[in-house]
């Protein structure tokens, strides 16, 4: 059941992109969409995955997929990546789903050889060895929320209102008044949080005086897949209801609904929701701060206990008990147990090497 830790490749400390091959969207010189870096000095075991697509705020194309595909192939032979965070380079926007627009350009046949390369993708980021967190600073709908599902963890940035002083007027007429500010809010915009006056105007016209806001880099995430006549197909009729139970994954499936990071979190879609600062990166701090509680713990058993926790989900709790022994069993022999139980004998933190 453990994969392999011999390590096969070692990555550098600087962002690194993978070259993508093969892809039907690759013909000419492009810019990288991923990069890879290697964290260094106290971070050290810590591997970043940065998505960073900005044209297209991180959709799921053919060379998205792709470059992803040999990023995970590569690293999840590598024995120093002790944790693995997906990131994105674009703010506003973790991951907004599966490309449409390339998808529009595919015969039938295409899309499903397609999406069956997407539902691989999240099948890999799922059983990587390694612990996997999701930072949700900004919209992850569709196959971005898919994304985060596979991820053993997930943490979301929660947007905070911040006042501008100046009021701003607006004119409208009787007829779209209702509806001017109907709707979700995009991050980053202004948005008008309380009406200060309403005053009547000649030929029906009427002045608004509000009192404007700031809506930061909030994570707004969804399978909203529903909404444009799809169902998911990477993974989220599966992992929402095993994340969330049945008959919730039901409810925000069908009704394609949107969330918050706070409502998120109420749910337990994800583990932990952090307001939003002024960078736009709240979630991904608190992700790194999550995988540094994680890099001091003996990475072999850390990696045995995911296996015990994903095969035991999936059968009987009989089952899930052999399971879990046969990992306990291949976790006895290694120098790292020896040294957990030396160190409290001694009384001293533990040294772990991963053997």
């Amino acid at each position: 059941m453990q994969r392999a830790l011999t390590s096969a490749v070692r990555l550098s400390r600087r962002w690194r992109p993978l070259q993508a091959c093969g892809c039907a969207s690759n013909r000419m010189a492009r810019d990288p969409e991923i990069q890879v870096r290697a964290l260094t000095g106290p971070d050290q075991g810590i591997t970043e995955i940065l998505m960073n697509r900005p044209r297209a705020r991180n959709a799921l194309g053919n060379v998205l997929v792709s470059e992803l595909l040999e990023a995970l192939a590569q690293l999840q032979e590598d024995r120093q990546v002790r944790v693995l965070i997906f990131r994105s380079g674009v703010k506003g926007v973790f991951c907004a789903g599966a490309d449409l627009k390339e998808r529009e350009q595919m015969s039938e046949a295409e899309v499903g050889v397609f999406v069956q390369r997407l539902r691989g993708l999240m099948n890999e980021i799922a059983a990587f060895p390694a612990p996997t967190i999701a930072a949700m600073d900004g919209f992850a709908l569709g196959g971005g929320l898919e994304l985060a599902l596979a991820c053993d963890l997930r943490v979301a940035g929660t947007g905070q209102g911040e006042r501008w002083d100046r009021p701003w007027e607006q004119s409208v007429s009787p007829e779209n008044h209702k509806h001017t500010w109907a709707g979700m809010l995009p991050s980053g915009s202004w948005a008008p949080a309380k009406v200060l006056s309403f005053e009547e105007k000649r030929e029906g016209m009427k002045i608004i005086t509000f009192q404007p806001y700031r809506v930061a880099s909030s994570a707004i995430m969804g399978l909203i897949e529903t909404t444009r006549g799809l169902l998911p197909g990477a993974g989220g009729t599966q992992r929402l209801p095993r994340c969330l139970g049945v008959a919730l994954a039901k409810e925000l499936i069908f009704t394609g609904r949107r969330l918050n990071g706070a409502q998120a979190q109420a749910l337990g879609l994800v583990n932990h929701s952090v307001a939003q600062n002024e960078e736009g990166n709240a979630a991904y701090h608190r992700a790194r701060e999550l995988a540094q509680e994680i890099l001091p713990q003996a990475p072999i058993a850390v990696r045995l206990g995911k296996v015990a926790i994903d095969r035991g989900m999936e059968v009987d709790i009989a089952s899930g008990m052999t399971i879990e022994g046969i990992c306990y069993a291949q976790n006895i022999p290694t120098r790292d147990r020896l040294e957990g139980m030396a160190a409290f004998r001694e009384k001293r933190p533990p040294k772990f090497v991963g053997e």
